[in-house]
């Protein structure tokens, strides 16, 4: 069984709301659907996906099947606004998970606190069964280093597309 982390597509950005409320760009449709065809998902699986938008309607375009949606795997947890240094913003969350990065932003232990169990939940009840979670970028990120006992790759968030996948054979779980 390998878990497929997908990163939704491209976000239709909105600085006046935060960006759990953003909906997927339509100009970035040609991306996902490019992924779905692009055989790097599995064709049989159970999908999960986080509540926000984005990762609901990259779902949608990924599948015909049924998508269940999952509140904790919602992103890391920040409020409206852009920030012109996101990029030091979030490697700050990683180098110290237990406070904000900035004002309004979920520490990222607690990230891991809700993320964490759920994934494992699900995991759990599917067993042998290849599992896809559509999400998000830096969350995938800091479940990745809790399922294999690794540091958060920071390089691979860097470069994570949108949407991209991050494979995790059970082997490493």
């Amino acid at each position: 069984m390998t878990l497929f982390l997908v990163r939704h597509g491209r976000s239709l950005i909105d600085p006046e709301r935060p960006a759990s409320e953003w909906d997927l760009d339509p100009a970035g449709f040609d991306a996902v659907w490019e992924l779905r065809g692009s055989g790097r998902l599995p064709a049989r699986a159970a999908w999960f996906c986080s509540p926000e938008p984005k990762a609901q309607q990259t779902a949608q375009l990924l599948t015909d099947g049924d998508v269940g949606i999952v509140d904790e795997l919602r992103e890391h947890e920040r409020a409206a606004g852009l920030l012109d240094d996101f990029p030091d913003r979030v490697r700050a969350a990683f180098a110290e998970p237990a406070e904000p990065a900035a004002p309004g932003w979920e520490p990222l232990d607690a990230t891991r606190e809700r993320l964490l169990p759920a994934v494992r939940r699900i995991l759990d009840v599917h067993g042998d069964d290849d599992v896809v979670m559509v999400g998000h970028g830096t969350a995938w990120t800091l479940l990745v280093a809790a399922l294999t006992g690794r540091e958060p790759d920071l390089v691979r968030w860097a470069s994570l597309g949108m949407p991209d996948v991050i494979e995790v054979p059970a082997a490493l779980r």
